[in-house]
């Protein structure tokens, strides 16, 4: 060959290695991060506080100290990713230490991380070991560089992804080219198009108004969205934006203000700012809200079309904390609540799903299953009656602001004592007011009927009555609505101390006794307290007469409930006279007849959901396989045309009653344990996948009613079970967060495998 000729050979052959297109953090490792990190590596428990939802968490890297402690006796420095610092050397500060730094002739942390894993694979679709803790409650070991020989040899198996099928050839390649270069991280800053823009704008100069009144209002209006993920109507797919307050004013980057509670004194002048949101969305921390021409008319005709003003506007000290209602008086309270109905849901999943993505403790307070309605406006006499509010106000306060240790008995009784202090007098103002009728009960849009579901240490909210008639329910009125969304959202503080946790837990105990009490109002007045012991069984008897005060067993409601069991009679008239409202009727769950699946569905889907339905909501005691299920399964159905449709399959945890922090699993009644099955995913947490064909549902169902031994759910499990070592987990996993995708756009996200079992 001419020597030109191989010369030209062999740069052809070489050229590609050295023309190589750089590896992009955008474009090549965020996605293989989202794919296969986020679902474990977000939100306050990511392990080792290593978030790996943006190039930002990326850099800061790890923290050994664990956001989650129900045990600390003071309160942690907060660590809130784009909040608490920016930078990477003001989280090294805060004792973060970085997993993309080689130290001498060591690899990145992440890079030995990545190849332990590597070096255990995985046997396929097979069950983990025994000895491999998975559950959220273990020990997090969080090695610095310096420490990674020895962990690895004590953990062998604790390589990544931890216990899940690992990165493909190509990933693992990408990212260990990454690493070995150096590792940078660029970030590719969302920008709103012009649609957004111009009503981002408009909301900021409403927000940053002159004038007392709107002052508090902002205020008042920051404090209720500051956790939303807001997005503009008509706005781009996948962009979203969060309210925050900011040194600089509008036109200008965002700098944001860190303070422990979004009420808290900002320490400066401030301006309230919408600056979009720039880490990957996950389905836990995404509580959507709308923004748009028609919301911010609604919220000048509701706070500004009346006469109404301010003396002087109020401080950001404990009291104000406490007392929502005092701080915010001048604001006609007419307005407060309409605002909250007209969201209902958006505000019952800010402190039912939450701002903590974790709380056992928490969660317990309430029934595993329950639905939600609200009172009238035009019927609370917070509302209509001035003298009322006047009186009630100051007892409306709520504990959780000072948390010393010794002093937690005694702020507990004084709160305690207070609040059932409101109730006698609200007792006592009710009595004398209308008996309840069908027009007291809210019914302004498909807010109105929502339902809730409680999967340990997770709970999640729908649009509409789902399952079967709960053994509870909560009625709302605007005291009760706002206190709670004040105890568990504004003023809940994740790094709190023990005290903190404590009296924010005790006190949710007595709102939702609150909500349960409402209710009962409805109810037949020689039924009501037969149903509140059925509600407060075995040691709720004790707690009935520690801590909640008497029901009124006498004044009559005006609702029409013959029959034996007026609870039912309820649920059955609310279904038919608020039909329309009810934005997901249930016929799987609550089969009336012949034809156990909803309207509108293919032959083979109704085959599908009557064999389903089959399932649903039956005791355990009639269905064994109810104890090995996990708290919530998900079922993707293969349909004969290539489609698939996604089902959720909760498990409805029963109690003698959920009055107490502690000691739930002596509560526990697993005999009366129930199955709630319905279309979607209803849950951000998984459990478990069972992939099987539609015409396979019957054969499914068949199997899972005859289980009655660990094997022969193992069997099941064998034949159908995506397991965390499936070769194909990923996709499957992500799978549901694409059906959130089509089905309900604005509500996707990438859903947490944190409590992924190993069934």
């Amino acid at each position: 060959m001419p020597y030109r000729a191989l010369i030209s050979a062999c740069l052809w052959f070489i050229s590609p290695l050295l023309i190589a297109e750089p590896i992009s953090y955008v474009r090549d490792i965020q996605p293989i991060f989202t794919a296969h990190c986020v679902a474990c590596h977000a939100c306050y428990d990511s392990p080792c506080q290593l978030n790996l939802g943006s190039g930002e968490g990326v850099a800061r890297g790890a923290n050994k100290l664990p956001v989650y402690d129900g045990t600390r006796t003071k309160a942690q420095e907060t660590t809130r990713l784009f909040v608490d610092a920016q930078g990477v050397e003001a989280w090294r500060r805060k004792d973060f230490f970085s997993v993309l730094d080689g130290q001498g002739s060591q690899a990145a942390l992440m890079a030995r991380m990545l190849e332990l894993g590597r070096r255990q694979p995985l046997a396929a679709n097979a069950k983990l070991p025994e000895d491999l803790r998975i559950d959220i409650r273990r020990a997090n070991q969080c090695p610095r560089p310096d420490e990674f020989a020895s962990f690895a040899r004590k953990h062998p198996q604790a390589g990544m992804p931890f216990a899940v099928t690992g990165l493909s050839e190509s990933d693992y390649q990408t990212l260990q080219r990454w690493l070995a270069e150096g590792a940078p991280v660029q970030s590719q800053a969302l920008l709103a198009s012009a649609t957004e823009a111009s009503q981002l704008d408009a909301w900021e100069r409403l927000l940053n108004a002159h004038g007392a009144r709107e002052s508090l209002v902002a205020r008042w209006l920051y404090e209720h969205l500051f956790l939303a993920h807001l997005y503009v109507e008509g706005g781009e797919s996948g962009h979203f934006f969060r309210l925050v307050r900011s040194r600089s004013p509008s036109g200008q980057p965002v700098d944001p203000i860190a303070t422990r509670r979004p009420n808290e004194d900002p320490g400066t002048r401030f301006y309230y700012r919408l600056a979009p949101i720039q880490e990957v969305i996950v389905h836990k921390t995404h509580i959507t809200y709308r923004l748009s021409e028609q919301k911010l008319a609604r919220v000048r005709e509701l706070f500004f079309a009346t006469d109404w003003s301010v003396d002087a506007l109020p401080g950001y000290g404990a009291t104000r904390r406490a007392n929502p209602f005092e701080t915010f008086a001048a604001i006609p309270p007419s307005a407060r609540y309409q605002f909250m109905l007209d969201d209902a849901e958006y505000f019952v999943r800010t402190f039912i799903r939450g701002p903590v993505c974790r709380g056992q403790i928490a969660t317990d307070v309430i029934r595993d299953n329950f639905w939600v309605i609200f009172q009238d406006p035009g019927h609370d006499l917070y509302l209509t009656n001035a003298d009322y509010r006047a009186t009630s106000t100051p007892l409306l306060a709520m504990p959780g602001q000072l948390d010393a240790i010794g002093d937690l008995l005694g702020l507990w009784l004084s709160y305690r004592d207070k609040r059932n202090e409101y109730e006698a007098l609200r007792q006592k103002s009710y009595a004398r007011a209308p008996a309840p009728s069908w027009s007291h009960i809210w019914a302004g849009n498909d807010d109105a009927l929502l339902s809730v579901f409680r999967q340990h240490d997770s709970a999640s909210v729908r649009k509409g009555l789902i399952g079967e008639v709960p053994q509870t329910l909560w009625w709302m009125d605007y005291p009760l609505l706002e206190r709670t969304y004040y105890q568990l959202v504004v003023n809940f503080d994740v790094y709190g101390n023990v005290s903190h946790q404590a009296q924010t837990r005790l006190y949710f105990d007595l709102i939702r006794n609150g909500a349960e009490q409402n209710f009962l109002r409805l109810m037949p007045a020689a039924a009501r307290q037969a149903m509140l012991n059925d509600w407060y069984r075995h040691s709720g008897k004790l707690k009935l007469w520690l801590d909640y005060p008497g029901i009124d067993s006498s004044s009559p409601s005006a609702l029409a409930l013959p029959g034996q069991d007026p609870k039912q009679q309820f649920a059955e008239s609310l279904l038919s006279r608020y039909g329309t409202l009810n934005a997901r009727p249930d016929p799987i769950n609550r089969c009336s007849g012949e034809h156990c699946f909803r309207e509108g569905l293919t032959p083979e889907l109704q085959k599908t959901e009557q064999a389903l339905s089959q399932l649903a909501s039956k005791p355990a005691s009639e269905l064994a396989v109810i104890a090995y299920l996990p708290e919530a399964t998900l079922l993707r159905i293969e349909q004969a045309d290539g489609q698939r449709r996604v089902y959720s399959v909760l498990r409805n945890r029963a109690h003698s009653n959920v009055a107490f922090m502690l000691g739930e699993n002596l509560r526990h009644e697993p005999q009366r344990e129930s199955l709630t099955i319905y279309p979607g995913v209803l849950s951000s947490y998984p459990n478990f996948i069972f992939n099987l064909k539609a015409a396979e549902v019957p054969v499914f169902v068949d199997r899972l009613t005859q289980v009655g031994s660990a094997r022969a759910f193992e069997r099941v499990v064998e034949r159908w079970g995506i397991r965390r070592t499936h070769p194909e987990f990923w996709r499957y996993f992500h799978d549901l967060s694409a059906y959130i995708r089509e089905s309900e756009p604005i509500e996707a996200g990438v859903l947490d495998m944190n409590r992924y079992e190993n069934l």
